[in-house]
Parts: C-alpha cells; structure tokens; sequence
C-alpha cells in the first residue's frame, strides 16, 4: 500500500487489481453518488424533523436517537429506489454491470465521542471486513452524506497490509447462509498500533473505495458533529470463480458469504454452484492459513 489515486481514469479491470494490490482511490462527487448521498440525506433529515441531524444527538436521549437511526436503516435497504441508485453508482464508474454483484447499502452514524453507552458506535476497532467471511475479492465503497473532517471519517493503517494480525475470525460459525452484517463480528486479539494512519477527508457525495482486506476503522469523532456515512460492497464474477482478489493473510473463517449480492443488471444472485464453489474454496484456503498461524 503506497498509493492513494484521485479521480483516476483507470478502467474497472485495472481498478480492481490496483485495489488488490493495496491502493486506495478517492473520487470528487459525481452525479450519481451526489444522488445518492443526497437521498439519503433528504431521509435522514425527514427523520429527524426540525433538528439538525449533525447536532441531533445533544437534543435526544440515547435511546431515542438509536431508535431513529435503526428506522433510517430499514428504510434504506428496503427503499425501491436503493438498488436502482447503487446500479447508477456502478454505471457511472464503468464497472460491467453483468458481472459486478453488490450488497444493499448502510447508513452509519457515529456520534460524538462519549454520547453513546460503552463507546457503541465511536470507535470500531481496526478491522479488515475479509475477517467477516466476505470475499478477497470485497470492494467497499464508502460515501459520507456531509462534509468529512479529520476529526470525523475513516482511517486506514497502511503498516498493515502486509502485516498478519492475530485475530479471532476463526470462530466465526455462523451459517454461510446468514447475512454476515448480522453476525457477531471478529476482532484483533491484540491492541492494533493506530499509527500511522491515513485519514481522508472529502466532501458529501465523494467516494473512497478501497479493498475489503485494507486494516481500518472509524475515526473516535471528536469534531462536535455526528458523523454520517453511506456503504455498500461489491465483488466481481470473474474474481469469484478465478479465486483472484487481495491476498489472505489473515483471514481464518471457515464460512464465505456470497448469498447477499445482487447482479448490477438485474438483481440475481449468484448460482448455487458458483457459491458452493467459492465456499469450498475459501474455506479450504482458510484453514491451511489458520494451520500456520
């Protein structure tokens, strides 16, 4: 990991396979993510009626503002216009639409450190999203719906991209069936070194898109303003049945998820053979990786 490109010009293929390789790419708004980030804007201010929904948390108790934010959420994966825009999204930025298969959206809300119980929200621990069954092959795409600031976004930990970390993805035994957002999710098993980071900040409806095997968490949000965001995933086909994507070095799941994605055309899911493929595959990958640990 030694890049970060800015409104690159590099087609899908190439892309993907920089992203394998560790790099990040950051793109200013475009029609369809300012779309996008704007309609989900439109919900969450709707829902939050007269209060400013960057300030909303010092007017409500916690309870109340856990509650409008899981409303938020609901709505915007079960919304008929979501996968309609996410398909815009992919359209936009030239992935074939054919073979891209993506996740529905989610909306994150991190408040101000100290306002939720337990830290809930604040901080998510360094991760790699690999840990939680998903694809080598995993791109995220994440868009805030307000303006970002360094004290409020997403940092990655370039040291270790190529650095195992011991974790304990291992037990996570849920069905390959179940949606894995869902899922009680691994974790380091020891404190991560934050430092260095790399902290991007862009304005609403900018894109940051990166690999699901990239060490990353959420900022502690200390700029006084909740911090709002909007994520979805994709994998490629080709990538999927060719096992091609970033390296695993310390994924140990004995699970792998595919059943959430939907094709960028026309929403279906992946063949059974294909998942059924992938799982073995995955599986048996892990496991040798877990045996050397």
């Amino acid at each position: 990991m030694n890049t970060i490109y800015f409104d690159s010009l590099s087609n899908d293929t190439v892309r993907r396979q920089q992203i394998y390789n560790g790099q990040l790419f950051v793109f200013s708004p475009r029609s369809s993510t300012i779309d996008l980030s704007q309609f989900v804007r439109n919900l969450v201010e709707k829902g939050f009626g007269s209060l400013d929904p960057t300030k909303a948390e010092y007017s409500l108790p916690v309870d109340e503002f856990l509650a409008i934010e899981s409303d938020f959420k609901q709505t915007l994966m079960n919304h008929p216009h979501t996968k309609q825009m996410i398909q815009a999204v992919l359209k936009e930025f030239e992935c074939d639409l054919s073979k891209t298969y993506f996740d529905l959206p989610q909306l994150r809300m991190a408040p101000t450190r100290g306002y939720l119980p337990n830290a809930e929200g604040l901080f998510h621990d360094p991760h790699r999203d690999t840990w939680y069954a998903a694809p080598m092959c995993l791109l995220n795409w994440w868009i805030p719906i307000y303006d970002l600031e360094s004290e409020r976004t997403v940092a990655f930990h370039p040291r270790y991209w190529n650095q195992p970390v011991n974790n304990d993805s291992s037990g996570f035994e849920k069905d390959y069936k179940t949606n894995f957002r869902e899922a009680e999710f691994p974790h380091p098993e020891k404190q991560i070194e934050i430092e260095p980071e790399i902290r991007i900040v862009c304005p609403a409806g900018g894109l940051i898109l990166f690999s699901g095997a990239q060490m990353h968490s959420a900022v502690p949000n200390t700029s006084g303003s909740t911090r709002l965001s909007l994520d979805f995933r994709t994998v490629h086909y080709d990538d999927i049945v060719t096992n091609s994507g970033a390296t695993n070095i310390d994924s140990y799941s004995t699970v792998a998820l595919l059943t959430d994605f939907m094709r960028g055309t026309d929403l279906a899911k992946f063949p059974e053979d294909v998942i059924a493929t992938h799982q073995k595959n995955s599986v048996m990958e892990n496991k040798r990786l877990l045996k050397r640990k």
